[in-house]
């Protein structure tokens, strides 16, 4: 539940959420997400929490880092290690839980609502700390993907649990028509 005179601040668990939508068969409009809250309440900041591959030319994500960046989220980043494995397959570690959590705890004290976007039981100890500090918090993940991508403990701690699932008209990305049936429709009007 929103209350629209309370102070709101979204904190986006970038990967987490990204793995959610895309388990839920869906893309996030994060211009529609940013909205959709700036109508629950009086939205104070949004956060996107990223890793980033320094070494790499271009990173997918690159793009989607700038676009936040230029359109109010406010972005934190670190660099992503990049390791191989015992089985030898190259592997990527970017845990940003820590920067949430403390950003998460300095915000507490000038909003009335925080609203998380992951589903990473880890934060079930963040959740409580910042319930005593008076904030309500609201947790956004996905138990329809199967398997749950959020934690039982975490969604039990959350003062309200909102499901990615039920947002997806709201703040999912509207499907793109495949190409060539937007060149037959052009064709079709020119006639």
């Amino acid at each position: 539940m929103f209350y629209r005179d309370e102070r709101l601040a979204l904190f986006i668990d970038g990967a987490n959420l990204y793995a959610a939508a895309k388990a839920l068969g869906f893309d996030m409009d994060y211009k529609r997400l940013r909205s959709e809250f700036m109508q629950r309440g009086k939205l104070l900041r949004a956060f996107y929490y990223t890793a980033l591959l320094e070494n790499d030319d271009f990173s997918p994500i690159r793009p989607l880092v700038d676009w936040l960046n230029y359109n109010g989220f406010t972005i934190v980043t670190k660099p992503a290690k990049e390791f191989t494995d015992s089985q030898g397959r190259r592997k990527i570690k970017g845990n940003m839980d820590i920067e949430l959590a403390v950003d998460a705890m300095e915000t507490a004290e000038h909003v009335d609502h925080i609203v998380l976007f992951s589903g990473d039981g880890d934060f079930r100890s963040l959740v409580e700390a910042l319930q005593r500090k008076g904030c309500r918090v609201s947790v956004v993940s996905t138990i329809r993907s199967h398997p749950p991508m959020i934690s039982d403990d975490l969604r039990r701690q959350a003062d309200n649990f909102i499901e990615l699932d039920e947002l997806r008209d709201v703040i999912g990305r509207p499907p793109r028509e495949p190409r060539e049936d937007r060149n037959r429709s052009g064709d079709d009007e020119q006639d």
